[in-house]
């Protein structure tokens, strides 16, 4: 397939500016030759009033109609074959084999909300029957379900070019809650933008979507704030730095029409190591967390980059373990120039200032263009605590290893952590009587609390929780993995004393969907006895 650079607007490309950018390939430090055009003013209007429009015939289409479009999706971006993952691994320096694991797990996903779709019960059917001889007055038929929220704006990730950008979660989650999309893509990954949105238009036209279900556009940053403050786009997703998240969010809030942005932004994900674990298990939990922190070059935004441990002679030794395990780690090509020079700076800092000990010993001299060597480092936790710097994140395969003095210490540094997606715990049978006030804390810091692993794989299932309370995300209620995702583009709206044949489907006497509902208090697919209606009354409780 060809890559012109034109945005992707509905069904159609349009190519209309004058400023262009091409995309950088960092493992090989050169530009790639294909030009892409950011879009006109002109260009943004047209694509959010073309999904506006898409957004009321798309609402009203059937549950199954929706899964099959994103069925069909899931197969485009497969028949792209080698195609994609090669412009992918070229423009991001990621390696085949992950982009390859990724392709599945965005496909994946897609299914995953095609089987949701079909399956039903994620519209949370509620319905409380008419009480007409209820004393002192009648209680009235309330049926509620919930219902798409609008166009959503969607920004395409740096780390994962494809599991949480184009069509990552945040596109199929949208798309499954009946919400077209506008696409913001990536600067760092426009080819591969291109291909995955040819996929989903050609998707859209088989299964006979409206134009404007989808659209594309590549834009400056100024533009950006104009998307989401765009009266027609009803909701946000984006994945991607504290300082971009927070101007979205502030821009979608100032709005004559405030909408949601939900923006997963910084975390360090704490790894608290107690005693029997560092004692029994020092080498396994050596290996596996050098593997955590070291993963895709440390871009993940689960990466642990804090470890949290009280001083003993288990702690010491387990450095020393720790060390053997990080020095092994070969330096890795990371995402875009801005993202390495930001990772150089921050472990520079780290290295620069007093009582900080470092245990990895780069050799720099034999490292390619961009690539970052793994940094560990220590510190007590009294510096940890003296500077806030400390519990920024840095974005790479770096990770702080604070040594606490002792109980106290350790929670004081806890309690002084900003809200984080991921918290981890490593113990055994003989911390438990500590473990108990460290997690009471870690509760209300994180969204995801593991025993005994790493944060790093994000599991796409209906009970993951991939966000957390500021900043790691701008509403802890939320997720962006896994089909809870859904809630964030739909809203409630209750139906009182309706005719039946008037409501919705999945509200109506029959179920004709057959999906599970709460009936009076009952969860039950069984359909609803009709009961006569005293309308219009005017009484108040």
């Amino acid at each position: 397939m060809n890559i012109t650079g034109a945005n992707f607007i509905g069904f159609k490309s349009s190519a209309a500016g004058s400023s262009t950018f091409r995309a950088f390939a960092p493992a090989k430090d050169e530009y790639l030759p294909e030009a892409f055009t950011i879009a006109t003013e002109k260009e943004l209007q047209w694509a959010v009033n073309e999904a506006a429009r898409a957004f009321q015939a798309y609402r009203a289409l059937s549950y199954d109609r929706r899964a099959a479009f994103l069925d069909a999706i899931a197969r485009e971006i497969m028949d792209l074959g080698n195609v994609l993952i090669e412009r992918c691994s070229a423009e991001t320096g990621l390696p085949v084999g992950r982009l390859t694991g990724e392709r599945k797990r965005t496909c994946d996903q897609l299914q995953l909300f095609a089987k949701l779709l079909r399956d039903g019960w994620w519209v949370d059917a509620r319905i409380d029957k008419a009480q007409p001889e209820r004393q002192p007055l009648p209680a009235p038929d309330i049926r509620r379900m919930l219902v798409p929220l609008g166009p959503v704006a969607v920004f395409g990730a740096g780390n994962f070019p494809l599991a949480f950008s184009t069509a990552g979660g945040d596109t199929a989650s949208a798309l499954a809650a009946g919400c077209p999309v506008v696409v913001k893509s990536h600067p760092s990954h426009p080819g591969t933008n291109a291909l995955v949105a040819s996929a989903i238009i050609r998707a859209a036209q088989q299964t006979a979507m409206p134009e404007g279900i989808f659209s594309s556009l590549s834009l400056s940053h100024e533009q950006a704030i104009q998307l989401v403050q765009h009266p027609g786009i009803k909701a946000v997703g984006f994945t991607g730095s504290r300082r971009v998240g927070m101007a979205l969010f502030h821009a979608a809030v100032t709005r004559a029409e405030p909408v949601p942005v939900y923006a997963e932004m910084s975390a360090v994900n704490p790894v608290i190591l107690f005693e029997g674990a560092l004692r029994t298990q020092k080498e396994k939990i050596a290996k596996g967390l050098s593997g955590s922190v070291t993963m895709g070059a440390g871009q993940f935004c689960t990466k642990p980059g804090l470890v949290i441990m009280k001083e003993s002679n288990a702690s010491k030794s387990f450095l020393e373990e720790f060390a053997k395990c990080i020095n092994t780690v070969l330096p890795a090509t990371m995402l875009s120039k801005a993202i390495y020079s930001a990772y150089s700076a921050g472990v520079t800092s780290w290295q620069n200032t007093a009582g900080i000990t470092s245990l990895t010993t780069p050799e720099e001299s034999s490292y390619e263009p961009y690539q970052a060597p793994p940094v560990a480092c220590t510190v007590s936790g009294r510096i940890f605590l003296a500077d806030k710097k400390f519990s920024d994140e840095v974005f790479g395969p770096a990770t702080l290893i604070i040594h606490c003095k002792n109980e106290e210490e350790l929670k004081n540094v806890l309690q002084s952590l900003e809200g984080q997606l991921t918290a981890t715990i490593h113990a055994t049978a003989e911390d438990e009587e500590d473990l108990k006030p460290v997690t009471d804390i870690i509760i209300q810091k994180a969204g995801r609390i593991i025993y005994g692993g790493y944060p790093t794989g994000v599991e796409v299932c209906h009970a993951m929780q991939h966000g957390g309370p500021f900043p790691s995300t701008t509403d802890a209620r939320s997720t962006s993995v896994g089909t809870a995702a859904i809630y964030r583009f739909v809203r409630p709206v209750a139906y009182q004393d309706f005719p039946d044949h008037l409501l919705p489907e999945a509200l109506q006497n029959a179920n004709p969907l057959n999906i599970l509902r709460l009936v009076d208090g009952n969860w039950t697919k069984d359909p609803v006895q009709q009961v006569e209606v005293n309308r219009g009354s005017g009484k108040d409780i």
